[in-house]
C-alpha cells in the first residue's frame, strides 16, 4: 500500500462516517499521511481527525475512533493505534514491501497513473512510453505555476503538465493534447534533446533553468545522466542476472531507502500534476536514482555465491526502481536508454 492509497482509504473512511451520520462535517479534499514523528507508532501517521474535530464538534479522539474503525477493515492494514491528542498511527501488514514491487513491476511505467492496470516491466524500447501527444497549443490549460521566462521553456513545461494530469485522470481523455505547428517546432520554438527539456523542467517555475549544455556531459555530477544512467544499471542487472540463470522475485523485504522513493512515487506524481510543477518529478527521479545507484552492488552474487531469495528479491527492487526512473522520464519528454 502506497501513501497515496493509504491516504484514499482515510478519506474513503470519512467519507463512509459522514454518510453514516457518525460525523457531521464537511468532507476535504485530500488526506495527508506521512511517516511517524519521532515518539510516534506504526509505518505511517495522518492528523485529519484533530482536522475533522473542530467541524464535528466532538473531541479528535472520538473522531479518531470512528475512523479507526472503518479503516482497520482494510486487509492490507495490521493495526491502527491512537496517539497524542488524536492522531491515527497505521501499521501495514508484513509482506507489503513485496507486493509494492509486484505491483510496480505489473504496471510497468503507468504505475502511478490514476487506474493503471497495464502489465509491463521497464517498459518498451529506449524510452519505456513514448510521450503521448505535445500539449502547449490550443486548449492547455493555464497556471500559476508556469514559467514566465521565455516561450520556448513555456511550451515544454504546458507539455509536462498535462502528460502529468493526464495521468491522474485532471485531463479528461476525450480532450486531446495539444499540438505545435510543424512551422514553429521547425523554426525552434521547441528545444530539441533531452538536454534542454531536463534544464528547462528541473528548475522551480520561478527560478531561471540551467544552461542545457552541462546536462550534454555524461559525468558524475550531471543529475540529468545520473537519472538515465540508473536506469540502465537497473536494465544491466537484470541481463547479468539471467546470464547467472536467475530472474526477479520479491520474495523478501529489502532494507533500503529506496523502498520509500518508490512507495512516494506516485504520491510525487500526485503533487506535481495538482500543483502544475514538473520540477518535483525531477527532484525525485534524482533521489531516485541516487538511491539505486548506491543499491546496485549488492544485487548480483559475486564469485562462487549462489543466487537466493535476498538476490531475487534486490533485483526485482531494482527493476521496480528502475520501472519508476523510466515512467518519470517520459511524463517529462525525456528518453531512458536501455545502454549508456
Amino acid at each position: 500500500m502506497t501513501p497515496a492509497e493509504l491516504s484514499r482509504t482515510v478519506l474513503h473512511a470519512v467519507r463512509r462516517a459522514v454518510r453514516d451520520g457518525a460525523l457531521n462535517a464537511p468532507v476535504p479534499e485530500r488526506v495527508s499521511v506521512e511517516r511517524p514523528r519521532p515518539g510516534g507508532c506504526g509505518d505511517y501517521a495522518t492528523n485529519v481527525a484533530l482536522r475533522l474535530a473542530g467541524p464535528a464538534g466532538q473531541t479528535p479522539s472520538a473522531v479518531a475512533e470512528t475512523l479507526r474503525v472503518r479503516i482497520e477493515d482494510d486487509p492490507r492494514i495490521a493495526a491502527i493505534e491512537i496517539t497524542g491528542p488524536g492522531f491515527l498511527n497505521i501499521t501495514l501488514q508484513q509482506g507489503a514491501q513485496q507486493d509494492l514491487v509486484r505491483r510496480v513491476l505489473a504496471q510497468g511505467v503507468r504505475y502511478g497513473h490514476l487506474g493503471a492496470k497495464a502489465p509491463g516491466r521497464l517498459g518498451g524500447g529506449e524510452g519505456g512510453v513514448p510521450p503521448t501527444g505535445t500539449p502547449g497549443g490550443a486548449g492547455a490549460a493555464s497556471g500559476a505555476a508556469a514559467p514566465r521566462s521565455t516561450e520556448p521553456r513555456a511550451l515544454l513545461w504546458e507539455r509536462a503538465v498535462q502528460r502529468l494530469r493526464r495521468s491522474q485522470g485532471l485531463l479528461p481523455d476525450h480532450i486531446p493534447l495539444a499540438v505545435v505547428p510543424v512551422a514553429e517546432e521547425s523554426a525552434g520554438a521547441v528545444p530539441r534533446g533531452d538536454a534542454s527539456r531536463w534544464a528547462m523542467l528541473s528548475a522551480a517555475a520561478h527560478d531561471r533553468p540551467r544552461r542545457s549544455e552541462q546536462f550534454l556531459r555524461q559525468r558524475e555530477g550531471n543529475p540529468l545522466f545520473q537519472v538515465r544512467y540508473a536506469h540502465s544499471r537497473a536494465r544491466a542487472l537484470t541481463r547479468g542476472a539471467a546470464e547467472l540463470g536467475f530472474t526477479s522475485d520479491a520474495q523478501e523485504p529489502v532494507e533500503t531507502a529506496l523502498v520509500q522513493l518508490i512507495e512516494d512515487y506516485p504520491s510525487v506524481l500526485v503533487s506535481a500534476a495538482r500543483l502544475r510543477a514538473p520540477d518535483r518529478l525531477a527532484r525525485h527521479l534524482e533521489a531516485t536514482a541516487e538511491a539505486l545507484l548506491d543499491f546496485q552492488h549488492g544485487v548480483l552474487p559475486v564469485g562462487d555465491e549462489k543466487p537466493t531469495a535476498a538476490h531475487r528479491s534486490r533485483l526485482a527492487l531494482a527493476e521496480a526502481a528502475g520501472t519508476v526512473l523510466a515512467g518519470g522520464l517520459s511524463l517529462l519528454g525525456i528518453s531512458a536508454p536501455v545502454h549508456l
